[in-house]
Order: C-alpha cells, then structure tokens, then sequence
C-alpha cells in the first residue's frame, strides 16, 4: 500500500479531476491525503459576497468531500484566491507539507498545460499552483540545500517517486473508475458554492469519463493522468 497527496489549486479542481482515482485508491487500502493551494476567496461572481466567508464554506465543502471519497485528511495552504504565484515563499511552504506528509506518489495539476485550449486548464491559479509544485517536488523536496531552515526544524528531505499529473491533455496512464464515478458525482455535490446545475454537472464529468474510456477497452468510465518519475 502506498501514501499519496493530492495537490489541488482550488477546493474543488482535484474533485472535478481526479475524484475517482482517490475513490478507488482508498478502497484498494492506500492512504491519501489532499493539499489545497488557494484559500477559495473569489469563487463567487455575486457582487458584495464577502470572501472570507466563501473561503471558510469552500473549506468546509472540502473537507465533506475527502469524506466522501475516504481521503485521510486535508491541508490548506490559504493563498489568496486569484493571486497564486510560483514564488519561493510558496515552494516553501509546499515542501514543508510534503516533507511533514512523506508521500510515496503525488498527484498535482499539469503545469504542462499552456496552450490555452481550455479556460479551466489555464487559469492562472491552475497554471501557478502546478509550477510551483513541481519546481518544489523537483529538486528542492529531496534535497536539504534548499530552505535548509526547514531541516533545522525537523523537516528532513524526501523523495517520492512519482507525480501523476491531472487534467492534463497529453495522458499516459487511464485508470478505470466505472466503480467510484458514484463517489467523484457524490464528493463533486458538496461543493454547492460552486456548482449551479448538479444535474448538469453529473451529465458533463460523465460524458468526459466516458469519451476518454473509449481509448481504451472495458471501461466505462476513466480518470486520465501524465505520470513522471521522481527517482
């Protein structure tokens, strides 16, 4: 069995891309834990709706949605909604988290993603979040040079060993979730802040499951990923 941290943006994007695959990693025995980059602050498009209420509903609806999906526990970094930036101030803090969490395989947002086919795809949180990720995982995680602090303050190096990178367009990895698609839909409904249409929503993340499990044969539904090695 192996530990894994799922690396999201925002509350919501690792649900609505890769829900499934920590469904199904839980039931097979693994342990997961999530990291939320972005506090969830600007998620609202009504004028006047405070933000540091909607950062402490989205939370919430977080937290109810690793529920759902048996994730062992989630970590907010509370960067400012629409203001991520790869800094080093950031790379710090993600290294220390996963230096705490000592993951075998990490999951995170493709930073890969700048052709700009998709608004989700490139926004910019997504695109900064993922940078800053992976310039963080990459060498700094394993390697005590950087922020030597945190080794002063008992977070020593690791190396995981891999990265699957979600919502990417350039997949090398499928995973079969035809028998978690009920709890990606069910972890996916408490985020109500975000999502108008449930019904809608159900038919859209289907639809998308099943167009990438025609590439390959015998499932219903799939979660598509970009794996690298970190070894």
């Amino acid at each position: 069995m192996h530990k894994f941290l799922v690396i999201s943006p925002h509350p919501d994007d690792l649900d609505f891309g890769c829900a499934g695959t920590i469904a199904k990693l839980t039931k097979e025995g693994n342990t997961v834990e999530e990291l939320i980059v972005s506090d969830g602050s600007k998620g609202n498009h009504v004028v006047g709706f405070d933000g540091k209420k909607l950062a402490a509903i989205r939370k919430k609806e977080e937290e109810a949605a690793a529920k759902v999906l048996g994730a062992k526990k989630v970590h907010f970094l509370n960067e400012v909604d629409g203001e991520v930036e790869n800094t080093k101030s950031l790379r710090k803090k993600i290294v220390k988290a996963v230096r705490r969490i000592k993951p075998d395989i990490i999951l995170s947002f493709d930073p890969s993603s700048l052709q700009f086919e998709s608004v989700y795809r490139s926004h910019r949180d997504h695109r900064m979040a993922a940078e800053a990720a992976f310039d963080a995982l990459y060498p700094a995680l394993g390697n005590s040079s950087f922020f030597p602090e945190l080794v002063q303050q008992g977070f020593a190096p690791h190396k995981a060993k891999e990265i699957w990178f979600f919502a990417t367009p350039r997949p090398n990895k499928f995973v079969d979730i035809s028998k978690t698609m009920d709890l990606k839909i069910k972890a996916l409904q408490c985020h109500k802040s975000q999502i108008a249409d449930m019904k809608a929503m159900e038919s859209r993340i289907k639809e998308r499951a099943r167009k990438e499990a025609k590439k390959k044969q015998k499932m219903k539904y799939v979660e598509v990923f970009r794996v690298i090695e970190l070894d």
